[in-house]
């Protein structure tokens, strides 16, 4: 009966990812597993797991889920019984390039066993999806400059990339951006079109990707720009399917975009700063993740030096965004942060001191108040959910 329930469980969080306003009705459930991905650089091991109880938020270390080299960020199938993690690594086998593993999961426990390491393509990779067909596994190299499509075995295991598109062009900034910098690969709901968001080249390319081939041709037009300097990091779709944004890593802002999803064209109409009013971006400042509740009604995006989570109410009609406010993170250096697939809390990976902090989001404001429960883990980067059904 456990298979069917994991099953059952399984099929409601791919509901709610694939449609964004569905999430999981959590006395359904009888907790979620988090997986961890980390940094491992001296600190930590690998890929840690975590139970988060589904009613009061309150989470637990359930041990190491496996040992990988700076598994530092992480995607998990639709059928979830694999998870992919990059290896954030310059050189791996001599060559320049990172990798990216592939594990499978222990519907019991959530254990994973080690499948196997395929390159990333590029050095420094930093952020994966797999495709909604669970086909394939989209890389994009920090370091390398490039993004890159691994095909999925039947086993789970990964082959050798099918693509990889090395990014070219001008930088605005050769001190702070120095050359391309892909550093982040994401699909729209209806798997046609990825977008890659590349800091130094202050650009979202824009691919046509074709699942069952494993392809990426470059759209067209095939890129937006932002604003220069701006250094776009990661991206999100709005649950509409029509809107969505941007996290800049460099200026500390948000932009929104509209999108034509039956020709893969993005266009700004609006960017906000992440810090609040009157305060100046730093040097230490930076942003990191940007989110969007399932709800479709709040949009959160993380400020490290600042050490908060912007918060942001998005108009139901146009998508733009109006600052609410800002949390504390009760950390530094919030890398990552994630909304559990009840909808009602956000868990936020404090990096430098090793700590994930639990909040719960006002569903008419979409603000935060902490919880009091967080667990100590060593360079956590990624957060990623799979809910367990009763």
């Amino acid at each position: 009966m456990w298979q069917i329930a994991l099953l059952l469980g399984c099929i409601t969080v791919a509901l709610a990812e694939t449609q964004g306003s569905t999430t999981v009705d959590p006395s359904a459930l009888s907790k979620i597993r988090v997986y961890v991905g980390t940094y491992t650089d001296g600190k930590g091991q690998g890929i840690v797991l975590l139970d988060l109880d589904p009613a009061s938020g309150n989470l637990t270390y359930h041990g190491l889920a496996a040992e990988a080299t700076s598994p530092s960020f992480l995607a998990i199938d639709p059928t979830r019984r694999r998870l992919y993690a990059v290896n954030e690594v310059a050189e791996s086998n001599g060559k320049k390039s990172g990798g990216v593993s592939a594990f499978a999961i222990n519907p019991k426990d959530g254990t994973l066993t080690f499948l196997n390491t395929e390159s990333s393509e590029g050095a420094g990779p930093c952020h994966l999806v797999v495709d909604r067909a669970g086909k394939n596994v989209l890389v994009a190299n920090y370091g390398g400059g490039t993004v890159a499509v691994l095909p999925i075995r039947p086993d789970g295991r990964l082959g050798a990339a099918t693509a990889a598109i090395e990014h070219t062009g001008t930088v605005a900034d050769p001190k702070r951006q120095g050359k391309p910098h892909a550093h982040s690969i994401n699909l729209d709901a209806a798997n046609r079109f990825a977008i890659a968001a590349d800091l130094g080249l202050d650009k979202l390319f824009v691919y046509k990707f074709d699942s069952a081939k494993g392809t990426l041709v470059p759209n067209d037009p095939p890129a937006t720009s932002t604003a220069r300097r701006a250094g776009p990091r990661h991206f999100a779709f709005h649950p509409d399917g029509q809107h969505a944004y941007v996290i800049n890593e460099i200026d500390c802002t948000v932009t929104a975009l509209d999108y034509d999803a039956a020709h893969g064209v993005l266009k700004p109409t609006q960017t906000v700063p992440t810090l609040p009013q009157g305060v100046e971006v730093k040097p230490s400042d930076s942003t990191a993740e940007v989110v969007v509740h399932p709800s479709g009604k709040f949009l959160y995006g993380s400020n490290r030096g600042h050490d908060s989570i912007a918060i942001f109410a998005i108009d139901a009609t146009t998508g733009q965004l109006t600052a609410v406010g800002h949390e504390p993170t009760q950390g530094m250096t919030p890398r990552n942060f994630a909304i559990d697939p009840t909808g009602r809390f956000l868990l936020a990976a404090n990096q430098n001191s090793g700590t994930i902090v639990v909040f719960r989001i006002d569903p008419a404001t979409g603000k935060l108040e902490p919880t009091g429960n967080k667990v100590e883990v060593k360079s956590p980067v990624c957060l990623k959910f799979i809910p367990i059904a009763k």
